[in-house]
């Protein structure tokens, strides 16, 4: 670590001040315990020299010593001694992009070949290599918004997921980016730093507009908009590369709405850009992005200086540590923390014992949930349903099953389907959203998941009748003889290997569909009473 002397200064130098006290305790110790000066007016002093022993330790370290070096250091450390400034992560264009890709089926339409959804990954796979070694997230939305992978710095992990990424792994129709924004949000509350939003869609949601504009206002947060698509449109295909077509058998046609994309950009304040052969597009995010970080720091704002007095903690720690050597007369150090961390304690035993005094165990659980303390809201509810809920909130679904099990109410059914997914018990799950439905019919979230529990069962049940079985050959040896020739005894082990592997081995896309999945049944909350 180099120290450059000419920006050697103190944050605090008031501090200093302390040093005066420090510098003078030795002095007014000695002049306080010198016996010659205090005993002069009393013994004449051609006699007092001769009548004074003189310890031949009085020139050893004393507490007093220890503690002039903690004020002296203490002081040096509290004044802040600097020489480094923090530079933010903006200047050095280090600052997170979240990409949030959408994966609606008319993303999969040809005008912008092979298809557009295919050519926006491509560009993103380019934008995450220009952005090597900044820090870069990805959500993908359709009807739902869900994360994908939070920010990140490693390109190839970015690239292996956006390679996985299909318009089959969210069920749910349409186009949330009220959710892609609040997912945005919350990542780069996360990274404590200025980010933007990078959003390649071919549409939007316009009933979403006043309640982006709302979620924006007031915001950090920078909105980028691709376009991606012609005013044309294209063909939808599937995945092996054949048109869609519809009831009547024509081909299915997906549409671009650049009207919608712009109220978008309206709303959202958000620059409006369309993807482009050459690397035009990529230049504009970045120099969008470059443009929001500079602004984002405030013309005015002055560069942090790095406080460097944190690292003389450690040797006024080990000043600390000599403070209770035994003998001196600063032992009391140890016994005062004590005190102090005992004395700390007590409040929180006298808390609980006013709050059993004041409230109901399901008060405090309420308490505890509303602050979001899951598993102590879980502990202290007595009622069956709240204390549910509470254990499915902190993922203790077998204290959830246990108490959705002692009600016979929709809510309950519903919850319990949800546990069921949750461990692939998919009959079990549809029994239990059928009856939540018997319960009550209009139940439109029990309804959905019911249709994802379905869903999954059937993917389940397909991918084990299409999963190879592979046994393990029989290998029988001959019994040893005296004399005779060995035979080598061949096998195919190393195929059946293979296959297993294969077997086991889990698709970025087929973990993406499952976690999505799951995440659209546990967003969907019953409007119930239990």
């Amino acid at each position: 670590m180099q120290i450059n002397l000419s920006d050697l200064h103190l944050l605090r130098p008031l501090w200093l001040l302390l040093i005066i006290p420090g510098a003078l305790l030795p002095w007014l110790w000695q002049r306080r315990h010198d016996l010659l000066a205090r005993l002069r007016g009393t013994i004449a002093p051609h006699l007092l020299t001769h009548l004074l022993v003189t310890p031949q330790d009085s020139q050893r370290l004393r507490p007093v010593h220890l503690l002039s070096a903690l004020l002296v250091l203490g002081a040096l450390a509290a004044a802040g001694p600097t020489w480094e400034q923090d530079r933010p992560d903006f200047l050095h264009n280090r600052a997170p992009l979240i990409i949030a890709l959408d994966l609606s089926p008319s993303m999969n339409a040809s005008d912008l070949p092979p298809s557009r959804l295919e050519a926006a990954k491509h560009k993103l796979q380019q934008l995450v290599q220009q952005r090597r070694g900044a820090r870069t997230g990805l959500i993908a939305y359709a009807g739902s918004a869900h994360l994908v992978l939070p920010a990140s710095d490693d390109p190839a992990l970015l690239d292996s997921f956006i390679q996985a990424l299909g318009s089959d792994l969210i069920q749910r129709p349409g186009k949330d980016v009220l959710g892609v924004i609040r997912q945005a949000q919350r990542l780069l509350q996360a990274e404590h730093s200025p980010g933007s939003l990078l959003l390649i869609s071919d549409g939007a949601d316009t009933s979403q507009l006043a309640a982006i504009k709302q979620q924006l206002a007031g915001s950090p947060l920078q909105v980028l908009i691709l376009a991606a698509g012609s005013s044309d449109g294209g063909i939808i295909r599937d995945a092996s590369g054949q048109p869609l077509t519809d009831s009547d058998g024509r081909p299915q046609l997906g549409r671009f709405d650049s009207a919608a994309l712009k109220q978008l950009a309206a709303a959202s304040d958000a620059p409006l850009g369309s993807l482009t052969l050459n690397d035009d597009d990529l230049d504009w995010v970045q120099l969008h992005a470059q443009q929001h970080f500079t602004a984002a720091s405030a013309p005015d704002r002055q560069l942090q200086w790095k406080d460097a007095g944190y690292w003389l903690c450690w040797p006024l720690l080990l000043l600390a540590f000599c403070c209770v050597r035994r003998g001196w007369s600063l032992n009391w150090l140890g016994a005062l923390l004590l005190g102090l961390g005992l004395s700390l304690q007590a409040p929180t035993a006298r808390a609980n014992t006013l709050a059993d005094a004041f409230f109901s165990a399901d008060q405090q659980g309420r308490w505890a949930f509303e602050h979001g303390h899951y598993p102590a809201a879980a502990a202290l509810f007595t009622d069956p349903y709240w204390k549910g809920i509470a254990a499915y909130k902190a993922a203790d679904f077998d204290l959830a099953l246990a108490s959705f099990a002692r009600l016979d109410s929709a809510a309950a059914y519903f919850y319990l389907g949800n546990i069921h997914v949750r461990r692939f018990k998919f009959d079990e799950a549809i029994a239990a959203y059928q009856q939540a439905l018997k319960l009550q019919p209009r139940f439109a979230e029990a309804s959905a998941n019911l249709a994802l529990a379905q869903a999954l069962k059937k993917d389940t049940e397909s991918a084990q009748q299409n999963a190879p079985e592979v046994k393990p050959d029989a290998i029988k040896f001959d019994k040893p003889a005296g004399k005779g020739q060995n035979k080598k005894v061949e096998t195919q082990e190393a195929a059946s290997d293979e296959l297993w592997l294969q077997n086991l081995s889990t698709s970025p896309a087929a973990f993406l569909r499952q976690k999505f999945s799951l995440q659209d049944l546990d967003n969907t909350t019953p409007q119930v009473t239990p």
